[in-house]
């Protein structure tokens, strides 16, 4: 035909792939021409690293198509093994050299697009070309490691590099039986978060024990026959049987600068807004690309398969006049982290910064489902936005479980130009294996806009040091005295919330209030209570939960003793592994609330000989961090902890000796006054706890107080009421003796109330000393005979002889 259109295309993977297939169904008669300098067409370069690992079992399943199968659907002249050598974009021409053959032929065009994808960055490190150090871009890439592996069988693997291609050749080396070290030069992995975000995914590979190191590049490898030395910038050596080198991919526009097509300032090709390039008859598309981030409006470079589809699409319609604009993109991205997922959409605050886009931010951790339905688990959510409408500019989410549909929530919402208002008013699925009624996203919205409309005055994780280094600060923590015992903000003053109101007293009025509690909530309670007390307060956003984990060690490059690396072939742990250890007794703390887990972790180690293991698991989110700190406290030796679909087990080795912390007297005595249900279950569940840990643990029971440790409380009586308080908050039956005070339907409903008469045996079979004053005894008509066995009688300085050994003293 005479006006027939000839298009030829460079690159077959994701984008030119697309590209043709939409050429074809726009126009029946094109001719149109699919080169490829490799084998195969449009495969799936994400599966590559799971092709390794063996999750992806069959090699085919690698392939959307084959040449054969496209050319048969689309009638594509597809060549492969064909290699694009020179264009003239004057005579309209391109070389190409057909490496079956051995030929290089001149193919003629009335349209280009240019896919040509990027390549990996191999600098020129020493050591480098050793055929055991590997690259991973294509399906010969993926063979190539396949074979080694199955053929050599390594068993220690280096990944140099932190971003996604890395981290995914970290869990799948692992998932094939190898010890990985990961090799970061930068201080954080996934340079698409932000470091607060980073950091929870070092703290879930330091609890997988994968050796990591951050800010340490190769500075060399030596090779030798039966191993690789990989010398870091440090000088630690690691031994390693191969190499995974994944420190990033450069656009692959050499073919286009020699052609006199114009380059944009990240060094990939430059495209107009209909992806032409300088010339008018050459489009571009890919990885090559250089496009337009749709947030800081700055030219980048997106590696993703998601664009590159697009911008075939949109070439194909552009070639036969539609006039498609592509906008940009937002970067969006997901990838799983060993047991994890990692997401992110739109600007982190380093391209804000970059951009100088002014933003606020926000962080949050909350249940991915409802809290009261098995698995729960922890969501956690940066979101940045606008300081004025509040616009989503972008969102990081990191979790185990739901962080896909929460990224992709922000990612419409952020195409459609949302605020943060919109995002609590957006109506999202729910049910309780699936969501909350407020779901994670909702409450993201809930905490930016809060911070927008200045209903809480936000600092955040670095700020601590700037707001407190004038000396003017006082540091409030509204957390339980039993989560403060696994950690606090240096010189912080722990006063509960719901005490709060009760002892504003207590805070200093000319000073600054930097309050905080775990993950943000009770601190923007506490705020809202001081502000309106007349306070200068700030609420600490993403809490003590934020803090913790960034301000903590980030690397876990002490996995393995150094001298072993660097002198042994064997590679031996400092450490056994739980599956190396012995478990003596296994503990189902599952359906139990904090400190619930900690209390038969504590009773079951009791038992055992030193050396001997205890296993518990748990589905209180919690333990994830409380039985790490319950080792320290007490001396014992954490050998792992892991998560596996909301449920955490951790095994724990009973040793001789203790730790400087748990040889310290640090005992704890409370003043019990009150027999409201609530506040008796509070007080043994922190004396419990106390005890547990080693500690010594004392209530002085005085007036009221008194009625809980009588021999005639009618348990049943008790329980019932419990039970109605914690359901329907109806004052208890007078008939029990009891008073109930004013806790929330939201704060337990969802809780699983431990039994107080269980709660109270626990104490008396765990060795709290139960101290009954004896004024009140008096004052209330009572007898030693009336109280329960083994009950001392005292009276004040008795009580104080014990505080003067004890650094907590609670009055309840």
């Amino acid at each position: 035909m005479a006006d027939q259109k000839k298009i030829v295309i460079i690159g077959g993977v994701a984008g030119g792939a697309t590209a043709a297939a939409r050429l074809r169904r726009l126009d029946e008669h094109a001719r149109i021409i699919l080169i490829e300098r490799g084998a195969d067409i449009s495969f799936a370069n994400c599966g590559l690293p799971y092709y390794i690992g063996e999750i992806i079992e069959k090699r085919e399943s690698l392939f959307v198509t084959t040449p054969a199968a496209f050319n048969k659907r689309y009638n594509i002249d597809i060549r492969t093994k064909t290699e694009a050598r020179r264009i003239d974009p004057v005579k309209k021409e391109v070389e190409l050299y057909d490496s079956e053959k051995d030929a290089t032929y001149i193919e003629s065009y009335d349209k280009l697009i240019l896919s040509p994808g990027a390549s990996p960055i191999r600098p020129p490190i020493p050591g480098i070309e050793d055929p055991r150090i590997f690259t991973v871009r294509n399906i010969p890439d993926t063979d190539r490691i396949k074979k080694y592996i199955d053929e050599k069988k390594p068993t220690r693997a280096v990944v140099v590099g932190g971003g996604y291609i890395g981290l995914e050749m970290a869990e799948n080396l692992h998932h094939a039986g190898l010890r990985v070290t990961i090799c970061e030069k930068l201080e954080q992995v996934m340079m698409p978060l932000d470091f607060e975000m980073a950091a929870l995914v070092h703290q879930h590979m330091r609890m997988r024990n994968i050796e990591f190191h951050l800010k340490d590049g190769i500075s060399r490898f030596d090779t030798y026959p039966d191993h690789i030395e990989a010398v870091l910038e440090s000088g630690k050596v690691i031994h390693t049987d191969m190499v995974i080198f994944s420190i990033g991919v450069r656009p692959e526009a050499e073919l286009a600068k020699a052609a006199g097509l114009r380059l944009g300032e990240t060094g990939g090709i430059w495209v107009d807004d209909y992806l032409r390039t300088s010339d008018e008859h050459i489009y571009a598309i890919g990885d090559a690309v250089e496009i337009t981030h749709l947030v800081t409006k700055e030219k980048f470079l997106v590696r993703l398969a998601g664009p590159a589809n697009k911008q075939g699409r949109i070439v194909a319609d552009n070639i036969y006049d539609n006039k498609e604009k592509y906008e940009g993109s937002l970067g969006t991205g997901i990838v799983r982290v060993f047991d994890i997922v990692v997401g992110s959409t739109g600007a982190n605050e380093k391209m804000l910064k970059k951009a100088r886009v002014p933003y606020r931010a926000s962080l949050t951790h909350s249940p991915n489902h409802a809290g009261y339905y098995p698995g729960a688990v922890p969501v956690s959510i940066k979101l940045l936005f606008t300081p004025d409408e509040g616009k989503v500019l972008g969102a990081q989410v990191v979790g185990l479980d739901g962080v896909d549909k929460r990224v992709d929530v922000f990612a419409t919402a952020i195409m459609s130009d949302a605020t943060v208002a919109d995002l609590e008013e957006l109506d999202l699925a729910y049910a309780p294996p699936y969501g909350s009624a407020k779901d994670p996203v909702n409450i993201a919205g809930y905490v930016a806009h809060n911070i927008l409309k200045n209903h809480v005055e936000a600092v955040y994780w670095s700020d601590v040091d700037r707001v407190c280094e004038d000396g003017k600060c006082f540091i409030l923590d509204v957390r339980t005295p039993k989560e403060c015992e696994l950690g606090m903000i240096k010189g912080a003053v722990n006063i509960p919330v719901d005490e709060l109101r009760n002892r504003l007293a207590e805070i200093p009025r000319d000073r600054r209030v930097l309050v905080y509690c775990q993950v943000g909530l009770r601190g923007y309670v506490a705020w809202r209570i001081l502000k309106q007390h007349g306070f200068d307060a700030r609420n600490l956003s993403g809490g003590y939960k934020t803090y913790e984990i960034v301000t903590g060690k980030q690397e876990n490059d002490d996995v393995y003793e150094y001298d072993r690396i660097t002198v042994s072939d064997e590679i031996i742990k400092v450490k056994p592994t739980a599956e190396e250890v012995k478990v003596k007794l296994d503990v189902d703390a599952t359906g139990l609330q904090c400190p619930m887990p900690i209390i038969r972790l504590s009773e079951a180690i009791k038992d055992l000989k030193i050396g001997e293991a205890v296993k518990v698991t748990a589905s209180d989110p919690g333990f994830l961090s409380d039985a790490p700190a319950w080792a320290r406290q007490t001396g014992n030796e954490l050998l792992e902890i892991k998560d596996e679909g909301g449920l955490y087990h951790a095994t724990i080795v009973k040793r001789a000796y203790l730790t400087q912390a748990a040889m310290v007297p640090e005992g704890k005595t409370f003043i019990v006054s009150s027999d409201e249900i609530d506040k008796a279950i509070a007080t043994f569940m922190l004396a419990n706890t106390a005890r547990s840990m080693g500690k010594d643990a004392t209530l002085f029971f005085m007036f009221h107080g008194l009625n809980l440790i009588r021999k005639d409380l009618d348990f049943d009586a008790i329980h019932q009421a419990t039970g109605e308080l914690f359901r329907s908050l109806k004052p208890v039956p007078k008939s029990t003796g009891f008073k109930v005070s004013g806790l929330t339907k939201q704060e337990t409903s969802a809780a699983n109330v431990p039994r107080l008469e269980d709660l109270i045996k626990t104490a008396r079979e765990g060795g709290v000393t139960f101290i009954a004053c004896q004024m009140s005894l008096e004052l209330m008509g009572l007898k030693i005979d009336d109280l329960l066995d083994g009950v001392h009688i005292g009276g004040i300085s008795t009580y104080f002889d014990k505080a003067n050994s004890a650094n907590v003293n609670m009055f309840i």
